[in-house]
C-alpha cells in the first residue's frame, strides 16, 4: 500500500497542469518544423580571419608565455 501510495505520489509530481501555462503563451504551429540545416557550409570569407602578421605575433606570444610557464614550474620544483 506504501509502496502505491509513493509511486503515485511520484508520478502526479511529473504532470503539469495546463493552468499554468500563461494565457499568453504563443501557440504551438500546426505543423512540425524540419530538421536544422546542419550540413550547409556557409560561404569562404573574404579576407582572411588574421592578418599573417597579426597570426606571427600571437604565436609568439603564446610561445614566450609557455616558455614562461615552463620556466616557472622548473623553479618551483
Amino acid at each position: 500500500m506504501a509502496a502505491l501510495f509513493a509511486t503515485a505520489l511520484a508520478v502526479s509530481g511529473c504532470s503539469t497542469s495546463i493552468t499554468d501555462l500563461p494565457s499568453d503563451a504563443p501557440q504551438r504551429p500546426k505543423e512540425a518544423r524540419g530538421y536544422l540545416p546542419v550540413h550547409d557550409i556557409p560561404p569562404d570569407r573574404g579576407e582572411a580571419a588574421l592578418k599573417p602578421k597579426e597570426q606571427e605575433k600571437i604565436e609568439a606570444d603564446l610561445i614566450a608565455a609557455r616558455d614562461q610557464q615552463a620556466a616557472a614550474g622548473a623553479a618551483a620544483k
